[in-house]
């Protein structure tokens, strides 16, 4: 920069401090405000009566008053026993409250069902509520519930753990090895063409991705590491890496500010269901993050059964893997345009070279 043109001292200060401000500000909206602001709005729950008889009219009764009295903080569909579960499956609700008489006939037996394939905040906070409601339906017919909690498709802690560890890993894997390329080509004067840049996204998405699936097995040897879920986390990686190549290969380093900070998102948005995100957070930020789209699908493959393109989950992540794959290739494949070089000017043997020419 001219030094005529360079900022005075005072103005270095002013930017510096702002500098310092901004990121706090913008750090803080997209990690601990998402944090800061969660709540259930309208959580989707199911409640079934498994009773006929005056007991099970009185039980469906109690149900139907919790519906009417959930407020906006959950959506209470009452369904039967068979279709509460199949909602449940589907993950159209976080839980499901199944309400029968007591064995003794006195008062009021409390199912909790949840599952270990739902976002695990979903899954917590829609036990809780489902307790509490529990509680509140057994007080109203004048006795105390016996609660219990069944949970359908076991999840352990590398199980719950898995689908958004591995997104974010993939994400900062594929992010390193995209930066150093261009550091590299900077620093050499020589910027990488089309070729070296296709072949780092793609040795980079399958080692990151042959990485990863080494911590899955360490963190847990029962995992089900089949040829679906390595194809899904494959297509994960490529995607996030012709993307990420892309964008640097657009900007430069200057893409950084813009990529690194999207690793934030992984556990702050992507980590939430989005009933329990603020209505602001949940379209600015949940509605197109791709970290939901590889947890959800990766959750999907762990721990149900079944076909990977049957479960919707995973069909919409395939969709939108591939897509960033594609608009990533053709940006990372297109050539550059060639400068053209200016003409050299012959120079006649008996004319003077002038002191301040230069040859080409």
């Amino acid at each position: 920069m001219n030094a005529k043109h360079a900022p005075g001292p005072a103005a270095v200060v002013v930017l510096a401090t702002l500098a310092g401000a901004v990121a706090a500000i913008v750090l803080g909206l997209l990690t601990f405000g998402v944090q800061a602001t969660v709540a259930p709005d309208r959580l989707p729950v199911a409640v079934a009566v498994n009773a006929d008889g005056p007991a099970g009219a009185r039980l469906r009764q109690g149900a139907e008053q919790l519906a009417g009295q959930a407020g906006e903080e959950l959506d209470v569909r009452l369904a039967g026993a068979q279709e509460a579960r199949r909602l449940l499956d589907d993950r159209q609700v976080y839980g499901v409250l199944e309400l029968a008489p007591a064995p003794n006939g006195q008062g009021v037996a409390a199912t909790v069902v949840v599952s270990g394939a739902v976002n695990p905040s979903g899954t917590a906070t829609a036990q809780q509520a489902l307790t509490g409601a529990a509680q509140a339906v057994a007080a109203a017919s004048g006795s105390a519930p016996v609660i219990t909690v069944q949970v359908v498709h076991q999840a352990g802690a590398a199980g719950r753990t898995a689908p958004l560890a591995a997104s974010a890993l993939l994400w900062i894997g594929c992010l390193v090895s995209a930066a150093v390329l261009v550091a590299i080509g900077r620093r050499t004067g020589r910027p990488a063409g089309p070729g070296a840049r296709l072949a780092v996204a793609a040795g980079s998405a399958v080692t990151v991705t042959a990485a990863v699936v080494g911590l899955l097995k360490l963190w847990d040897g029962g995992l089900p590491l089949d040829t679906e879920v390595l194809g899904f986390l494959l297509l994960v990686a490529i995607g996030f890496a012709t993307l990420q190549g892309a964008v640097l290969r657009l900007l430069g380093l200057a893409g950084m500010a813009i990529l690194a900070p999207l690793y934030l998102l992984a556990p702050a948005v992507a980590g939430q269901v989005p009933e329990l995100l603020h209505p602001a957070y949940r379209v600015l930020l949940w509605s197109w993050t791709p970290f939901r789209f590889s947890t959800e699908g990766l959750r999907s493959l762990l721990l149900l059964d079944g076909n990977a393109l049957d479960l919707p989950d995973v069909r919409t992540a395939v969709l939108v893997f591939a897509g960033m794959a594609v608009v990533g290739l053709v940006v990372l494949g297109w050539p550059a345009r060639r400068r053209p070089v200016p003409p050299v000017e012959e120079v006649s043997p008996s004319r003077p070279v002038p002191a301040d020419a230069t040859l080409a």
